[in-house]
């Protein structure tokens, strides 16, 4: 694990010494030759920026975006500067239907990272336009232990499941203690399937304040 990733460096230190770790690293330093997205140095930009202790709400991405220079760490997100991409267009849409939220220019998602949203993918790393490349080869393993974890030492986080890939991680987290809210994937090919309509921003709102916590400000600066 990187030394810089705050209170999630100490309760995932046990993963480093497991087995499929080592084994995962092995695969990715053996890849060297293949361009992998995002930097090494972004793998786990999304605990930097949401810790541990700070963390209320996950949104479950699959895997990092497989073109140059749109992967940065947090799912769904691209830096400034470059196109958003279609899905993140449909998260934009939804959420300017469901809390009236301006629709940013770009595509950057660190404002609600910073706010404890933690924006996970199951998997971290991917090969340069090779979707799925690097699945199965231990970040799963990995990213489930994240959530038992949370799920295990946290109560009243909201846990985003957006598709099927995603909504089958409910069975990692305890309804009786979060607010699991599922739909279909926002891509352009099933967001009209109930993603757009599903209001999951306004009830995570709900939810946090129901149980005394601060609300997410959904709105992204320009």
């Amino acid at each position: 694990m990187r030394p810089d990733i705050g209170d999630w460096s100490e309760l995932l230190a046990t993963e480093r010494k497991m087995d499929y770790f080592e084994s995962l690293y092995s695969f990715l330093y053996s890849n060297q030759s293949k361009e992998i997205y995002p930097p090494k140095e972004n793998w786990y930009k999304a605990f930097e920026y949401s810790s541990f202790a700070n963390t209320k709400v996950i949104i479950l991405g699959q895997d990092p975006y497989h073109g140059i220079n749109q992967a940065e760490g947090l799912s769904f997100s691209v830096p400034e500067g470059v196109p958003i991409p279609p899905s993140l267009r449909n998260i934009y849409i939804e959420l300017e239907s469901d809390v009236g939220t301006t629709i940013p220019h770009h595509g950057h998602l660190s404002h609600w990272a910073k706010q404890g949203v933690l924006l996970l993918n199951s998997v971290l790393t991917v090969a340069k336009k090779s979707p799925a490349s690097h699945a199965n080869q231990g970040w799963e393993t990995f990213t489930d232990n994240v959530i038992k974890l949370l799920n295990e030492k946290k109560h009243n986080l909201v846990f985003l499941l957006w598709g099927a890939y995603a909504g089958k991680k409910a069975e990692l987290i305890d309804s009786d203690k979060h607010l699991i809210l599922s739909a279909p994937h926002p891509s352009p090919f099933s967001a009209h399937k109930g993603f757009f309509g599903c209001k999951h921003f306004s009830k995570t709102n709900h939810y946090l304040e129901s149980n005394k916590q601060q609300p997410i400000n959904w709105s992204i600066p320009k």
